[in-house]
């Protein structure tokens, strides 16, 4: 057999693995993050052992929360002369299914959960004014985004167990953009054609965990302050488009914008929260001494604002064949396709997952420099607006004389050619800025033509997918979308369902009242470039417009006291009948002679603590004769694997990536599980396991 040889884009690479591993260990070196003052009651939940047995569909039943159906009087006065705010934060799992679904964000054929890395939380904060007349709530979710269906149901729990404590306009739920988690929890087709059907138990998982988290928020208000700093992180990210971030004026690209959580790529199976999920657990277990992931009485959100072509994965694009740069207008190789093949896709996945650690490091320090510097305090009155805007037919002015319109959504060519961070699959390329006969003759037989109106209206978009002209069998995108403000003094929290990159809200503000000086049409030069970001603006070449006009309307109307005199704007609808998952849910079967739980691959008797071996969960403490937990699946260093056969046949593989901190001693793996059972014309049921293999013993070096 010929001897293997490496290129030279292969041994740099292999040296920029090593360096990078360094640089890892040195900032692990260099972290360290004080205690912190702020608490909350968190309830535990079942922890989820791990081990390597078989035969399972991984299942995970949701937190119950006990829901009363007469609302709840508040408290006029909550504590006396106090000048600060309210506080209560509260944090809540909300992963879903770990498996037989979609993941949310690249919308990739294929790309189905098959276990976890991490779990995914949501992150409440309630803020109230002493006397408890005004609060406003903001929760972090560690999802792909919150869909307008979430939106309206979680709400409307909160109204049957609150009252009007908890409305449309004080609550913003802002999703973390995690690519890595569950998708079908949508309503409008597009998205759920993307999630391929609606999984109304996922929808059930998230809407519970949200909304448990505000719960325990609420039961656990105190007297506390808000400061705020501010700061620049260099180092952790690039600019996925620089051609189109060039069409730009110079005041505009000296703003920032929020990184997008894609440092798992489109290959990835693994449900996990990304890096702004790495950054919050590794906040959070700095200030949880003794506490497993998820627990503790510190909660730390990074959420994602202004998410702009912002990517973590500093080392950008490559040709396959030639290894070089493909950043070009169309993000095209002359020879070869874009990504990474053989050795060269195992390293540069291997330097996306450090990518991720250094990323997460070089804010979780950061963070913790302005956390602990932070001596601007935010005080002054809450308030808020909300309205529901029909974005399909606003008038823009675009000065005192000249007006335009937005348009009935709709997605152009380089939608479908995706992003550096996770190609699309078909021929499509960034910067398409016509159309092509083939697919616009396949799209006209399948679905119809586009108008004349709605393709003159998104010029220079060339329509791929006329959305806001489908409507079976649900619209495709939504007409109806949220506009929110919410104040806390001086400081303004804006939240709108729209997706403008590069000019995504970036608010460069004196005064919020200001909210913003942007050129009302300064979009329009960037949409010439028709990259991906372009082609996403679903609303047409005037959407930023739109938005900044419809946030002034709320600013002024906290400015002046009116929010009571601002329409509440059209109702969105709420469909039923959804599209059922696409991937069928089969009945769980074991092999002849064996049992859910059997143990496919025992533990080693004994194991070193090194980089690069296997897990455990439980750790034996002789003094007390007890099993004491150490790791569960929401531990970065555990990994679930479940892998599904043909048949109903599957098995799981759960690893533990056992630290230099780990404690000599006697360990086992708890494993926990669900099999699927179905009788002739019952319903199916899931009936719960767990096993464990020996115990074995991890000792030093």
């Amino acid at each position: 057999m010929a001897k293997r040889t490496f290129s030279s884009f292969e041994i740099f690479l292999i040296f920029l693995l090593v360096m990078m591993t360094g640089i890892t260990v040195a900032l692990l070196s260099l972290l360290f993050i004080t205690s912190g003052t702020i608490e909350n009651h968190t309830g535990k939940y079942p922890t989820q052992g791990s081990a390597a047995p078989q035969y399972s569909t991984p299942s995970r039943a949701p937190t119950t929360t006990q829901v009363s159906p007469t609302p709840s009087t508040p408290k006029t006065t909550l504590f006396q002369n106090f000048s600060g705010y309210h506080i209560g934060v509260g944090r809540a799992d909300c992963t879903g299914q770990v498996s037989d679904i979609n993941l949310m964000g690249f919308s990739k054929t294929g790309q189905y959960a098959r276990g976890i890395l991490t779990r995914l939380y949501s992150r409440a904060f309630i803020m109230a004014e002493p006397d408890g007349s005004n609060r406003v709530v903001f929760v972090s979710i560690d999802i792909g985004m919150v869909s307008q269906r979430l939106r309206l149901e979680v709400l409307s729990r909160l109204q049957n167990k609150y009252g009007s404590l908890y409305r449309r306009d004080n609550v913003i739920l802002s999703g973390t953009h995690t690519h890595s988690g569950p998708a079908g929890y949508f309503q409008y087709t597009t998205f759920v054609i993307a999630s391929e059907g609606f999984s109304n138990r996922t929808f059930e998982y998230m809407v519970t965990g949200i909304v448990k988290s505000i719960e325990i928020a609420h039961t656990n208000m105190k007297p506390g302050k808000i400061f705020i700093n501010k700061g620049t992180v260099d180092g952790a990210q690039i600019n996925r488009s620089p051609t189109s971030y060039l069409w730009n004026p110079q005041s505009e690209r000296a703003s920032w914008f929020a990184i997008h959580p894609v440092s798992m790529r489109n290959t990835n199976h693994l449900v996990n929260s990304d890096n702004v999920g790495y950054a919050s657990y590794l906040f959070e277990q700095e200030k949880n001494k003794g506490y497993l992931p998820g627990e503790g009485p510190y909660v730390a959100a990074f959420a994602s604002s202004n998410l702009g072509d912002v990517s973590p994965n500093v080392l950008g694009p490559h040709c396959t064949n030639t290894g070089e740069s493909c950043e070009n207008a169309n993000s095209s190789c002359p020879i070869g396709g874009v990504g990474n093949n053989d050795i060269k896709s195992l390293f540069l996945h291997l330097m996306g997952i450090l990518c991720l650690s250094i990323h997460c490091l070089f804010t979780i320090m950061f963070s913790s420099e302005l956390y602990e510097s932070a001596s601007q305090e935010v005080t002054g009155p809450l308030a808020s607006a909300h309205q529901w805007v029909n974005m399909t037919d606003v008038t823009v002015w675009l000065n005192s004389t000249h007006t335009a319109k937005t348009c009935k959504p709709a997605l152009g060519y380089s939608f479908a050619a995706g992003t550096i961070d996770g190609f699309g699959t078909l021929n499509f390329t960034q910067g398409m800025t016509e159309g092509d006969s083939f697919w616009d003759t396949l799209r006209d037989q399948v679905l119809g033509k586009p108008s004349e109106e709605i393709k003159e209206c998104h010029k220079p978009k060339p329509v791929l997918l006329h959305t806001g002209e489908l409507l079976k069998p649900h619209p495709w995108h939504p007409d109806i979308v949220d506009v929110q403000i919410v104040t806390l003094g001086f400081l303004a929290i804006t939240f709108g369902l729209c997706k403008i990159y590069n000019h995504c809200l970036s608010l460069k503000c004196k005064k919020w009242i200001e909210l913003c000086r942007m050129v009302c049409n300064s979009a329009l030069p960037l949409l010439q470039a028709q990259r991906y970001e372009a082609a996403s603006t679903i609303y047409g070449p005037h959407t930023l417009s739109a938005y900044i006009q419809l946030f002034r309307v709320l600013a002024k109307a906290i400015a002046t006291d009116t929010v009571a005199n601002l329409s509440s704007g059209p109702e969105p609808p709420f469909f039923e009948q959804l599209m059922s998952p696409l991937i069928p849910n089969i009945v769980d079967r074991a092999p002849a002679g064996t049992t859910f739980g059997d143990i496919l691959l025992p533990a080693n008797t004994t194991y070193r603590v090194t980089h690069q071996t296997f897990l455990t969960v439980e750790k034996y403490e002789a003094t007390s004769a007890t099993w004491q937990i150490t790791h569960n699946d929401a531990s970065w260093e555990t990994r679930f694997y479940w892998h599904k056969g043909l048949l109903g046949l599957s098995n799981a593989t759960i690893q533990w990536h056992i630290p230099d901190t780990a404690q000599p001693g006697s360990y086992r793996i708890k494993y926990f599980g669900h099999s699927r059972k179905q009788d002739l014309l019952k319903p199916a049921v899931l009936l719960s396991f767990e096993s464990s293999p020996s115990v074995f013993e991890v000792i030093t070096t």
